[in-house]
């Protein structure tokens, strides 16, 4: 049987669905339950709080990247030994990958995603401004689609003891049940910057307090008993296993950048890695040089534009990222990674990798990719494909020609979709805008820990000729 679950839902963005998701999975947790953590999309920076709710890592649900078929068996992994679980939804609860031509609910939605798992719907409604014509906002979130369970609502920054009554009295009338009214709390704000909210990593010690407040508030006023009777869903099958990964990697050392920088990743990514055989060591670009013994390097996205300084002034990792690059070593560089590679990033001297460089900029780029590998490289074979996501501010010019890592269609409209080179690969380095999940390309796993292997062994062979 799986775990029982909720989804944490919205009519909209900004109805406060990351405050009521983490202080549930927090208030849950102190009540003795062990809580596993889900977030419906691409989003890095939210599950960073949900592992600090629950102690146990943030994972994503998202059927774009990954498939539908392989929702179920994720949630099975990542709830494996809890005993409910809370999935906090993305944008509006029936909001998805918008696609002119499909029918029916959207691919990468909320609803979707509670509909592959059975699950119920809490739906949180930002209360200010509302009185009786929240009803008919529940009636119609209630029956637009059939095959949805709305389990009850949360009322979010409801404003007095009158407001909240009034309030009820319009859920009731909508046959919808009350689980719970927040009232205003402005001190639980998390400071927010062009990407979405500040990384748990990044925020430090005020993450720890603010994640507090959440559980504190939610225990306040959400009947936590009624959210655990609501719990349900039917999953079946087998868990999501990463050992699908040869081990093709036994006695790599992988080295993986992590820190306030580079916090954007997938757990499931270094899970595959480690069933390969390869050692996964984490280090921060910011204060560290690589792990010894390095024969592969792992750059995931994160926000390097607010730590060039401190980036740049690491030159030691700098020039050891370049020495193993220069050899053949492979390097999986994606976004934020991307920008490390080049020369510079807003004026301040990078890896040099890459010839070229980096800049932020004021537009926002922003979407699920179908993308196709041109070259062979260090993960991928020429003609493969992946569905990504983008997700970034800043832009890349090379100085010179590189084999794109990926070629994609985009555009606002389908009029306006033209074909979009991005990234670059070169000897072992794979670098891209890109952002994919692992588990739907275990193979790619494979791939990179065996030429982590073969540059071990090749750097070995070196300093013994040498």
């Amino acid at each position: 049987m799986s775990v029982p679950a909720v989804v944490v839902a919205a009519p909209s963005s900004g109805s406060g669905k990351t405050t009521v998701a983490t202080g549930l999975m927090g208030a849950l947790r102190r009540a003795g339950h062990r809580v596993a953590p889900f977030k419906v999309g691409p989003d890095f920076i939210d599950p960073g709080y949900h592992a600090l709710a629950t102690g146990r890592p943030g994972r994503n649900l998202d059927p774009v990247l990954v498939g539908e078929h392989l929702i179920g068996p994720l949630f099975l992994h990542g709830s494996h030994g809890c005993d409910v679980a809370v999935i906090e939804g993305v944008m509006g609860l029936f909001d998805g990958r918008i696609d002119p031509h499909a029918v029916g609910v959207a691919r990468g939605s909320t609803a979707q995603v509670a509909g592959l798992l059975g699950a119920p719907v809490v739906l949180v409604v930002d209360a200010r401004g509302q009185s009786q014509s929240v009803g008919a906002l529940l009636h119609g979130f209630s029956t637009f689609d059939d095959s949805l369970r709305i389990a009850g609502v949360i009322l979010n920054r409801v404003g007095s003891p009158r407001h909240e009554e009034v309030l009820r009295q319009a859920c009731e009338h909508a046959g919808v049940q009350v689980l719970g009214a927040i009232p205003r709390a402005d001190e639980l704000s998390i400071p927010s910057r062009h990407l979405g909210l500040v990384t748990a990593v990044e925020y430090g010690a005020m993450a720890d307090r603010a994640v507090a407040a959440m559980t504190d508030l939610v225990t306040r006023h959400v009947d936590l008993a009624a959210v655990i009777a609501a719990a349900a869903g039917h999953v079946g099958g087998a868990a999501w296993d990463p050992v699908v990964a040869e081990p093709a990697g036994r006695g790599a050392v992988i080295a993986m950048a992590a820190g306030r920088a580079f916090s954007f990743g997938y757990p499931e990514h270094r899970e595959l890695l480690c069933a390969t055989g390869a050692e996964v060591v984490d280090f921060d670009p910011l204060i560290d040089p690589l792990p010894d013994g390095t024969g592969a390097v792992v750059l995931p996205g994160g926000f390097p534009e607010q730590f060039t300084g401190e980036l740049s002034a690491n030159a030691t990792v700098r020039q050891q990222i370049r020495d193993l690059a220069r050899t053949g070593g492979p390097i999986h560089a994606e976004c934020a990674g991307l920008t490390y590679l080049v020369d510079d990033l807003d004026g301040a001297p990078m890896c040099g990798v890459l010839a070229g460089s980096a800049t932020f900029t004021p537009r926002l780029t922003l979407g699920y990719r179908d993308a196709v590998a041109t070259s062979d490289s260090a993960l991928h074979a020429a003609g493969s494909r992946a569905v990504g996501h983008e997700f970034h501010r800043t832009a890349v010019e090379f100085a010179r020609d590189y084999a794109p890592a990926w070629v994609f269609r985009a555009g606002s409209t389908s009029s306006a979709m033209r074909n979009v080179s991005d990234g670059a690969v070169l000897d072992g380095v794979h670098a891209a805008y890109l952002h994919t999940h692992a588990a739907a390309h275990p193979a790619a796993a494979t791939r990179f820990a065996a030429a982590a292997v073969e540059s071990s062994a090749t750097r070995a062979a070196s300093k013994l000729g040498g």
